[in-house]
C-alpha cells in the first residue's frame, strides 16, 4: 500500500518472472562479482581505473618539515638576526641557532633548531634585524608543516576499489608511487539492432535516427569500461546469434530486440547460443522488457530495450551495477534527495524520472516518455520513484544519469 497526498494506491505483488528494480540491480551486483584481473600501469594510464590494492603511502608526507609561507624560518624568540636564505629543493639546511633566522620559500625544508615560520608581510627587516610587525607573537610552530602531518609511511590512504580521478593521481604522486595495481577495464561491444535507424541525415518516413551509439559509449566509458566496437546488426535472427556466438567482449550490450515482436530475435539468439538468462523483465518504466543474461565463458549481455530513455533506465539498472562489480569498484547506493513536489509514480512498477535539483528538493521535467531524450539532457539525476508516487517532502532516491 502507498500512499501519495490523498491518493491511496494497493500495489499487487511483483508479477511473475519479473524482478523488482532494487532485486534486478543487485542481481547484476552479483553477477559481476568476479572482477578482472590485476595490471599495473604508470599514473598517466591509470585514469578511470579502479585500485586493486589500498593505496599506502611510500613515505611520510611531508617527508620533512617545511615552511607553508614565504617569509623567515626563526629559531625561539625575537627579534632574530637573519643569516642566508633557504629555497625549496635545498637537500642540505644547516641548523639555526636561538635568535637567528633565515629567509625561506614556501615549500622549503625547514632548518634544524627552527620555531616557526614568520610570514614576510608580518616582519620588518633593519639590515639583519628582524622584528615582528603587529601585536600577535609569534607562537611554536605558526606555519609549519610538520613532518607526517598528513600521512606516515605505511598507512593506508585509499581503499581498494576507489576509482582512479585526478585527485588520487596526485595523492599517489605525492606519496611516492610510479605505478599503481589496477583492474583490468572490463571490454564492452555494443550492438545496435534495427533496420529503421539511420547513422545520418534528417529522418523520413519508417526511419529513425540512431541516439543510442553516441549515448552509450561515452556513459560506458565513465562507468570503467573500455567499448571495443559499436556495431550495427540489422533485423536478422541468424546475425545477431553469429554476433553474440563470437565475442570476446566481456560483457556485450544490445539495444532493441528485448520484447517479443517480430523482428525481436534476442530471446531466441540467446538460447541458440548457449546463454542463461540472469533477469528476464524489471518492473520499472520505462524500459522493463531489459535482460540481463550470462554468456558461455563467464561473459554477460545486459539487453538494453530499444527506445532511448527506457534503454539509460536499463543502463543505470543492469549495466552500471555488472560494470562496476566487474571492474572491482566499491558498491555504492542511490543519494537520497526530497522531492521538491508531488511525484507521480506507476500504479505497480518503479519509475525512473528525469529531475533537476532546487533549494527545495528535486523537480521533474517534462518530455520523459520512453522514445524521448528532451528531458533527459536537462536532467541531473534520475528519481527513483515507487509504486504509487512520492508525495512533496518525501525522499526519493536519485541514480546518476548521462
Amino acid at each position: 500500500m502507498s500512499t501519495v497526498g490523498r491518493t491511496t494506491v494497493t500495489v499487487p505483488p511483483t508479477r511473475p518472472g519479473v524482478l523488482s528494480w532494487s532485486r534486478a540491480r543487485e542481481t547484476a551486483r552479483r553477477a559481476g562479482l568476479r572482477p578482472l584481473p590485476v595490471v599495473g600501469l604508470p599514473l598517466a594510464g591509470a585514469l578511470g581505473h579502479v585500485l586493486a590494492e589500498p593505496l599506502g603511502a611510500l613515505t611520510d608526507l611531508p617527508a620533512f618539515d617545511t615552511s607553508a609561507m614565504d617569509g623567515w624560518a626563526v629559531a625561539g624568540p625575537g627579534p632574530w638576526r637573519v643569516a642566508g636564505r633557504v629555497l625549496a629543493g635545498r637537500t642540505e639546511v644547516a641548523p639555526l641557532a636561538d635568535g637567528s633566522a633565515v629567509e625561506i620559500a614556501t615549500g622549503a625544508q625547514l632548518p634544524p633548531g627552527a620555531t616557526a615560520v614568520l610570514r614576510r608581510e608580518h616582519g620588518r627587516t633593519e639590515g639583519t634585524l628582524l622584528r615582528e610587525r603587529g601585536p600577535e607573537n609569534l607562537t611554536t610552530g605558526q606555519d609549519v608543516r610538520p613532518r607526517g602531518q598528513e600521512c606516515r609511511r605505511g598507512e593506508e590512504l585509499l581503499p581498494a576499489g576507489t576509482m582512479i580521478g585526478p585527485a588520487v593521481l596526485g595523492l599517489a604522486a605525492a606519496c611516492g608511487h610510479d605505478r599503481l595495481a589496477v583492474r583490468r577495464r572490463p571490454v564492452v561491444q555494443v550492438l545496435v539492432l534495427g533496420d529503421e535507424l539511420l547513422d545520418s541525415g534528417i529522418p523520413g518516413p519508417g526511419l529513425v535516427r540512431d541516439a543510442l551509439s553516441p549515448l552509450l559509449p561515452p556513459w560506458l566509458h565513465t562507468a570503467g569500461a573500455e567499448v571495443a566496437e559499436v556495431r550495427r546488426v540489422r533485423d536478422d535472427f541468424g546475425l545477431l546469434r553469429d554476433a553474440l556466438r563470437y565475442s570476446t567482449a566481456d560483457v556485450v550490450v544490445t539495444t532493441g530486440g528485448t520484447a517479443a515482436g517480430p523482428v525481436d530475435f534476442l530471446h531466441r539468439a540467446l538460447a541458440e547460443v548457449g546463454a542463461r538468462l540472469l533477469v528476464d523483465g524489471v518492473a520499472v518504466r520505462p524500459g522493463h522488457p531489459m535482460l540481463l543474461a550470462e554468456l558461455p565463458g563467464g561473459r554477460h549481455l545486459v539487453g538494453l530495450p530499444g527506445n532511448p530513455l527506457a534503454a539509460v533506465a536499463g543502463m543505470v539498472t543492469l549495466a552500471l551495477p555488472l560494470l562496476h562489480a566487474r571492474s572491482g569498484r566499491a558498491a555504492s547506493g542511490p543519494a537520497p534527495a526530497p522531492a521538491a513536489v508531488l511525484l507521480p509514480g506507476h500504479p505497480v512498477d518503479t519509475r525512473l524520472q528525469p529531475v533537476r535539483r532546487t533549494a527545495e528538493g528535486v523537480v521533474p521535467l517534462a518530455f520523459d516518455g520512453p522514445a524521448m531524450l528532451r528531458g533527459l539532457a536537462r536532467a541531473e539525476a534520475l528519481a527513483v520513484i515507487p509504486p504509487g508516487g512520492a508525495a512533496a517532502g518525501e525522499v526519493v532516491e536519485l541514480v546518476e544519469a548521462p
